[in-house]
């Protein structure tokens, strides 16, 4: 059975009326998954220490994050107002995203339900990204003695400047984003790879350009283990996208990133990333395409 992690806290915190964070999405995806009768396997995940935060974030910062000290001014470039649930429900999803990766390890591959949070930089987090799960997964993952270098494949489509900027100079984190070029946010530090594309980008364009991109890094870079972000914000309707890729174009990218991974066994561990839509029920088929990529490349006689 697929492992995929969940949490009900991930769509559990108090945001404000009208506030733009698709926070129902997460519950609704797994109603869904489970309403279909996917044969998937649940795992629920505790907090992760926040010391393990300062492995990569700046200790200040993460004390008054955590404490509630962080100044209103930077509260407001995160885009959520504190508070406890907040906080808690951060730690839990981090949680989340290294037991991805430690059941992507066991099963050669595994999905999170929530994660991607690429946004967070070193002292300072933005675009709805407290901490960075993806460096911190990647961290995880490296502690095996079998894994010396782990790529970071992030499809979402915001380029992912924190996780950028936190593996500049690391030969053991490889980062690969594709995104689209003219959108949030206005500076973009550089990855290893970046595959920026123009506003409008359509499924054949974007397919075009990332599959011959991703056969490349991987045969370049060989890592021991795959971090996927798969961002469904890239689709046509999405309301913070700017790209016009269609459902079936997001199935076709998140299949080829675990055919591949699956060709060069390398365990993928998975997290669904960004998608904006005030009709958070629409963005439920578009996440669920991850799920049915992976069921059909690594269990195809499973019926779905």
């Amino acid at each position: 059975m697929l492992p995929v992690i969940y949490h009900p806290i991930y769509s559990n915190f108090p945001l404000p009326d009208g506030h733009r964070y698709p926070l129902q999405k997460y519950q609704l995806l797994k109603t869904h998954i489970d309403s279909e009768r996917w044969p998937v396997e649940t795992f629920e995940p505790t907090l992760l220490n926040s010391d393990t935060l300062k492995s990569i974030h700046d200790p200040d910062y993460v004390n008054a994050l955590m404490s509630g000290e962080l100044p209103l001014v930077k509260m407001r470039r995160i885009g959520f107002p504190w508070s406890k649930n907040l906080i808690h429900r951060s730690l839990t999803s981090l949680g989340g995203t290294t037991l991805t990766v430690d059941k992507a390890i066991e099963h050669g591959v595994a999905i999170h339900l929530t994660g991607g949070y690429h946004h967070a930089h070193y002292d300072f987090g933005s675009g709805f990204c407290l901490f960075n799960d993806l460096i911190l997964a990647a961290n995880h993952a490296l502690s095996y003695p079998h894994i010396e270098k782990v790529m970071i494949v992030d499809c979402d489509v915001h380029q992912g400047d924190g996780t950028a900027a936190l593996a500049k100079n690391r030969s053991d984190i490889i980062t690969l984003s594709v995104h689209c070029d003219k959108n949030f946010p206005s500076r973009k530090p550089e990855s290893d790879i970046d595959l920026p594309l123009p506003i409008g980008t359509d499924s054949d364009s974007y397919l075009r350009e990332f599959l011959p991109c991703l056969t490349i890094a991987l045969a370049q870079h060989q890592p021991d283990m795959v971090i996927y972000d798969a961002g469904v914000d890239i689709h046509v309707d999405d309301e913070l996208g700017y790209l016009s890729v269609c459902q079936s174009g997001i199935g076709q990218r998140d299949q080829a990133v675990f055919s591949a991974c699956q060709d060069h066994q390398i365990p993928v561990a998975a997290v669904i990333g960004g998608g904006y839509r005030t009709d958070q029920e629409t963005l439920v088929p578009l996440h669920a395409e991850l799920v049915l990529s992976a069921l059909q490349t690594y269990y195809p006689l499973s019926g779905t």
